[in-house]
């Protein structure tokens, strides 16, 4: 484990080196959740695989001991210092995706563009609040880079729809993807394996 000193506050990062120096992928958990997701266990596992490193990354309140997640924007600035930090040591020089679950998956697309992301990897997006707020599309579709996203076909908050540059994969399940670990593996290994083709 690394820890990581953030703005706002220590965040902690669990690497899974590859070692084969093909690429990174960089994921962070949802809001009441932790890196031991079984969704983020089979992509890491997946990841590896192919020879890409990842980095399984543990927001500075979780890391407190909090569940409940701060404000986007604290979120969004201990991501970027993170990522920017791994990418300045650890995964220095290799193409970059970024990712996650629910909350983290959202974090990554609110900041692929800030942080070059080549691709951006979600699972479990958390398209409609069930609060009735406004849907969370526009996160998204701001990504102007490859996105996967890998959602349960019962998910309460719904399923993207797919679009130029966004692949979406429905698996057995809900939002907590725990349902089919096979096939959430398969789908990132194959479009990681497409991704760092073209890269």
């Amino acid at each position: 484990m690394i820890d990581v000193e953030t703005s706002v506050g220590t965040a902690r990062v669990h690497l899974h080196a590859a070692g084969s120096g093909k690429g990174a992928l960089v994921l962070g958990h949802g809001a009441g959740g932790g890196v031991q997701a079984p969704d983020l266990v089979a992509v890491t596992r997946a990841a590896v695989e192919l020879g890409i490193d990842v980095a399984l990354v543990e927001q500075p309140y979780r890391v407190l001991g909090r569940r409940s997640p701060p404000p986007a924007p604290r979120l969004d600035t201990a991501w970027t210092e993170v990522v920017e930090r791994l990418r300045a040591e650890e995964l220095a020089g290799l193409p970059l995706v970024a990712g996650g679950r629910s909350s983290g998956a959202r974090v990554a697309c609110r900041t692929a563009g800030l942080l070059r992301a080549a691709g951006v990897l979600c699972l479990a997006f958390p398209l409609e609040p069930p609060s009735g707020r406004a849907s969370r599309l526009a996160e998204l579709e701001a990504v102007e880079v490859p996105v996967l996203v890998v959602q349960g076909e019962h998910d309460r908050f719904g399923i993207p729809p797919p679009a130029p540059g966004r692949s979406v994969v429905v698996v057995g399940g809900d939002h907590a993807l725990r349902k089919d670990a096979g096939a959430i593996a398969a789908a990132a290994r194959d479009w990681l394996r497409e991704l760092f083709a073209a890269a």
